[in-house]
């Protein structure tokens, strides 16, 4: 099974590793968006369900292994939530970390943009009957308000935020409030929204600039500033910093990449946003 990997400069590699897979409402997933509109860009199946990988994304650069979120992990949940979440695979990341001549003591970074579950439950994995961290040489970067929300969450929030993804990772997590620079030209943006604590990654090296805009807009069909998610806590904050981040990556002819998208790995648009004019599709004959 080939890996999916692509060049931004010459020091610069990103891979897609096989996070998982959930099918998720597409009514909850596009909001105030009528179906009809949002079913001619993104499909969904007979139970009204879209397919939503959740891909980390491992940048090699400065000799340093950085991954991207950590998918949904493995042998977490019950048979009930696999069905509520519409979960068809677990992560296959240490697999796929094998095939690069990698193991999960090699990673270095793990960037977080927020702890919803199907991004922070690969931070941890089962071993000898308690839970440990994945990446136990690894610093966890997460927003300090993202940080504080997955260890005291709300009514709303508790039915993503598990003490089974942050308990083991206490001592590795380093926090920031703004922004944080992991690495020269690699940043974690804080933008709220979709969480209070959530963030965007901005990648710019050499002439290349992408941008991955995690779950203010989870898939390409989500372009559309005000194609917010019912999932989104504060959809105003999505709505302006979509304005404020994505309309001038696109006006650039920047970059975009996802982790949650079912066809694209990146894509970039013409100036007006209304054409594709270059991407990188997801090899679906590797799964």
């Amino acid at each position: 099974m080939a890996l999916e990997q692509w060049k931004i400069a010459e020091d610069v590699t990103l891979t897609w590793l096989n996070g998982g897979v959930t099918n998720m409402d597409g009514g909850a997933m596009f909001g105030p968006v009528p179906k009809p509109l949002w079913s001619r860009k993104y499909p969904c199946n007979e139970k009204n369900q879209i397919e939503l990988r959740s891909d980390p994304i491992l940048i090699q650069v400065d000799g340093k292994n950085l991954l991207v979120e950590t998918g949904i992990g493995n042998n977490k949940y019950s048979d009930k939530a696999k069905r509520n979440f519409g979960m068809t695979s677990e992560s296959k990341v240490e697999e796929n970390l094998k095939q690069m001549n990698l193991t999960r003591h090699d990673i270095d970074e793990v960037l977080m943009t927020h702890m919803h579950f199907d991004h922070a439950s690969g931070l941890t994995m089962w071993e000898n009957d308690q839970f440990v961290s994945t990446f136990p040489n690894a610093v966890i970067w997460v927003q300090e308000t993202e940080w504080d929300d997955i260890r005291h969450p709300n009514i709303r929030s508790k039915n993503t935020y598990f003490k089974e993804n942050w308990q083991a990772i206490v001592d590795q997590v380093k926090t920031f409030k703004e922004e944080a620079e992991v690495v020269p030209g690699i940043r974690l943006i804080h933008t709220g929204g979709h969480s209070a604590g959530h963030c965007i990654l901005h990648l710019k090296r050499g002439d290349q600039e992408v941008w991955h805009m995690a779950d203010i807009m989870p898939t390409h069909a989500h372009q559309n500033v005000l194609w917010v998610l019912a999932y989104d806590d504060y959809p105003m904050d999505s709505i302006s910093k979509k304005q404020e981040f994505i309309i001038p990556a696109i006006e650039k002819e920047s970059w975009f990449m996802f982790y949650h998208d079912y066809k694209y790995r990146l894509l970039k648009w013409d100036a007006s946003g209304k054409e594709v004019l270059d991407s990188v599709e997801r090899d679906r004959t590797n799964e």
